[in-house]
């Protein structure tokens, strides 16, 4: 769910429906003074954010405790259309939250085939990688969960229509992009929704232009991935596709993991 006070409402009955215990949010657009925590403790959790400016932005509510919060990952790639203006912004934030490690991610888009950004996204999703093989490799037994919104739709059975996306010379199914995502697989890590939420037809995102969501042109570009450990633990999974219609809604739809 993205623009957090915009939707603040919406949020909030969303997770009285829901009951989760734990809520990764992406792209809330606040910065960390404008963000309401009270949204989220007044109805129980505890709540991590972490962002910049009006743009990107992170966030981890949790009702399970909020523990070595962590904002960026090691090494996360900077970006900036200058030297001077090159930072790490605000698209990473972690914490054990019940004896699971979650990272709320928002993946750089691309914007475009050729443009700066990117080789920033497919160089953030590598560090990402590596960083989180480590964790893993350190210590087998743990349980974590890199999830949020990928900007990577890895089959074709993702997006509505994959020649329309290939004759717009599109982001999110190139195949340096898909590779990207790939090496989390080839890693160890599991896409733990999917097996629940079969496709085709089956997504995750509909851009508000062009009557795509009562289309049914949707892409799946949100995904849980977990470690060995994490996916054993893993007892369903859904996409709530019905949070996406009415007034207000986010383009995104959330997508819910239950565990033993």
């Amino acid at each position: 769910m993205n623009s957090i006070r915009a939707r603040a409402d919406r949020v909030e009955a969303w997770l009285r429906r829901s009951d989760v215990d734990v809520l990764a949010i992406q792209e809330t657009k606040a910065k960390d003074e404008n963000f309401p925590w009270e949204l989220f403790e007044n109805n129980g959790y505890e709540v991590a954010h972490f962002g910049l400016s009006q743009w990107n932005g992170v966030a981890i509510a949790s009702r399970v405790g909020l523990d070595d919060v962590e904002r960026t990952f090691p090494n996360q790639p900077h970006f900036g259309k200058t030297e001077a203006t090159t930072a790490a912004e605000a698209r990473a934030i972690g914490a054990t939250c019940g004896g699971v490690r979650v990272w709320s991610l928002y993946v750089p888009n691309g914007r475009a085939v050729g443009d700066p950004h990117m080789p920033y996204k497919l160089e953030w999703l590598k560090v990402l990688k590596e960083e989180a093989s480590a964790w893993v490799a350190a210590d087998p037994k743990l349980k974590l969960a890199l999830m949020g919104d990928w900007n990577i739709a890895p089959q074709d059975e993702d997006v509505w229509d994959i020649d329309w996306f290939r004759a717009q010379n599109a982001t999110h199914i190139t195949e340096p992009e898909r590779a990207a995502f790939q090496a989390f697989l080839d890693a160890g890590f599991t896409d733990v929704v999917r097996p629940y939420t079969p496709g085709p037809g089956v997504y995750t995102y509909w851009d508000y232009t062009q009557l795509r969501f009562p289309k049914r042109e949707g892409m799946r570009i949100d995904f849980v991935l977990g470690s060995p450990a994490l996916a054993e633990s893993v007892t369903g999974a859904m996409i709530d596709r019905e949070e996406r219609k009415g007034k207000g809604a986010s383009d995104h739809a959330p997508v819910i993991v239950e565990l033993d």
